[in-house]
């Protein structure tokens, strides 16, 4: 997944909601299918390690390790997207 820094980012000026709706779909799409990227990739490893084709078991385990920290932030993101979901509800107008 790939970050930009603040001070990078561009102003927001000049741009619709739309389509800065439009963009964060695409971004969290991407990050979506690096992460399913990286699981495949897990998953092939595993199943050359099971074979004995795969000798070093440090790829393994690196790639094990990325997959699993990309699923955990995803699981920490969602868990901050629906608590900022149920503060707007709580709202009172």
């Amino acid at each position: 997944m790939k970050t930009v820094p603040v001070s990078e980012s561009k102003p927001s000026e000049g741009i619709s909601a739309a389509e800065l709706s439009n963009r964060f779909g695409q971004f969290l799409n991407d990050a979506i299918a690096k992460l399913n990227d990286d699981q495949s990739t897990v998953d092939k490893l595993n199943q050359q390690f099971v074979k004995g084709e795969l000798s070093d078991v440090h790829q393994l385990m690196i790639a094990s390790e990325k997959a699993s920290l990309g699923l955990e932030l995803t699981v920490q993101v969602r868990n901050k997207a629906v608590e900022a979901y149920q503060e707007i509800m709580r709202m009172q107008i």
